[in-house]
């Protein structure tokens, strides 16, 4: 699901200190086998998703940026594009047929696939090795970006955020209820029997929500989908693959809570925002979501961080993994692609820096300490969390169990034609939500048939 338009954080680092680093960074590693493009000849390359003007601290941090960059790099000239949204759904496809993407243009996970199906983006493989830390990026991140989602073969974008989804919680509730605020619910039946405890608070204390409209119900479907061992489409992307065992067991669970445990209130249709602000109450105990929704809360509710808590996907066995990047224009020349991973290096791939700059974003009072974006692994991972640490401004004890989770689950990323699919999903995770007598199966049938006309329809 489409929930932001960029990496969480646009904190730009201007001391001496972190330019000398960022040159050093940015021009240490050459693609190897190929012959370098860069050289000191003008190249100016436009770059999408410059934060809106409405955006006022993250607008002038990225020009900032621009501007340290290009005092680094004189012969490149950045040209932003703060068309918002930055990949706009309804927009995006036209545009890309169109040829008007900008030289490095921003791309959601789920539009990835169709964008190198296009033959519209430039394979950047030869490049790559110039992409700082490549070899510690996530697999799982880079194989968004190959054609097919393998490992091998080439490749066509980088990424530059991703989240996964989990289990919020109200931890003030969950104590309220006599359980364990530390210890988050792990299994499905679990997530019943504490919404079960939740609402039997009373004063309108309600166990656990769902979304059901706006592309959102659709959304979280699929996610659930995926934590039972579910997928939403066939390997080849063809054909819908969840009118089995483990899409009714989505709904059927859903339509039992609602129906059966009366732990989800009566209120239905809910969207993105409606969860949020209900967690923000103190009246919600559980939902589906990623950490970037507590800030979220925080920002638009002031709600404290403290009882806002994260735990794993229940079932901890897969989840939902979405994100962005981005990706160049077919037209583009090599000094383009190389400028590009420059910039791109700066802003986003480079702990310390653009979106890793935590001692800025401390400074600014924008938090500190979500778990993701989490591009890298390994030793490179474990130096960028030392340094988040060292600023961290939230609760990170809260994130915990969400965090231990994480390397033993499998991130599976949105199916195609993600949106579209989406929204004829609301209509199964209404019914079931709104009507007592909901046909399952029958729901479920008519979502896969309207699922394999969408997939056809986009061959």
């Amino acid at each position: 699901m489409h929930v932001f338009q960029r990496s969480k954080a646009f904190t730009i680092a201007l001391t001496a200190v972190a330019v000398a680093a960022t040159a050093t960074g940015c021009s240490s590693s050459k693609s190897s086998g190929t012959a370098s493009a860069a050289s000191n000849a003008p190249v100016t390359i436009s770059v999408g998703c410059e934060p809106p003007t409405s955006e006022a601290q993250p607008r002038a941090n990225w020009v900032a940026d621009v501007a340290a960059f290009e005092k680094l790099n004189p012969n490149i000239t950045i040209t932003s594009d703060d068309t918002n949204p930055c990949d706009d759904p309804a927009t995006f496809n036209a545009k890309l047929a169109s040829g008007k993407m900008d030289n490095v243009f921003y791309t959601y996970f789920t539009d990835a696939a169709n964008v190198v199906s296009s033959g519209e983006a430039a394979d950047i493989q030869q490049y790559a090795s110039q992409i700082n830390n490549y070899s510690s990026v996530q697999s799982s991140l880079l194989n968004v970006y190959r054609q097919g989602e393998t490992s091998s073969g080439d490749l066509y974008g980088v990424p530059t955020g991703n989240y996964s989804l989990g289990l919020v919680y109200n931890k003030a509730l969950f104590q309220q209820a006599g359980l364990n605020p530390n210890d988050p619910p792990t299994t499905w039946d679990q997530v019943e029997q504490d919404a079960i405890a939740i609402t039997k608070l009373g004063h309108g204390d309600i166990g656990y929500a769902d979304y059901s409209a706006q592309n959102t119900g659709g959304w979280h479907f699929v996610a659930e989908l995926y934590s039972r061992g579910g997928t939403a489409v066939t390997a080849d992307g063809k054909s819908a693959n969840f009118n089995d065992a483990a899409g009714q067991s989505v709904l059927e669970f859903l339509h039992k809570m609602r129906f059966t445990d009366n732990v989800m209130g009566t209120n239905q249709g809910l969207v993105y925002n409606d969860l949020l602000q209900m967690m923000a109450s103190g009246k919600l105990g559980m939902y589906v979501g990623d950490p970037s929704t507590l800030t979220a809360m925080h920002s638009t509710y002031k709600t404290p961080y403290d009882n806002l808590a994260v735990g794993p996907m229940p079932g901890e066995t897969a989840t939902l993994l979405g994100g962005s990047g981005y990706m160049f224009n077919k037209s583009d020349t090599p000094a383009q692609i190389e400028a590009g991973i420059k910039f791109l290096n700066y802003e986003f791939e480079t702990s310390g820096l653009g979106q890793f700059d935590y001692q800025r974003q401390a400074q600014q009072n924008q938090p500190v300490g979500l778990p993701e974006p989490d591009l890298w692994q390994g030793a490179v991972a474990d130096a960028d969390n030392t340094a988040k640490a060292k600023y961290a401004n939230i609760p990170t004890a809260n994130f915990s169990t969400y965090v231990a989770a994480l390397p033993k689950m499998q991130l599976v990323i949105e199916p195609p034609q993600a949106q579209a699919l989406y929204a004829k999903g609301d209509a199964a995770m209404f019914a079931v939500l709104t009507n007592p007598n909901a046909n399952i199966p029958a729901l479920l049938s008519t979502f896969a048939s309207q699922t394999n006309t969408i997939l056809a329809n986009a061959q």
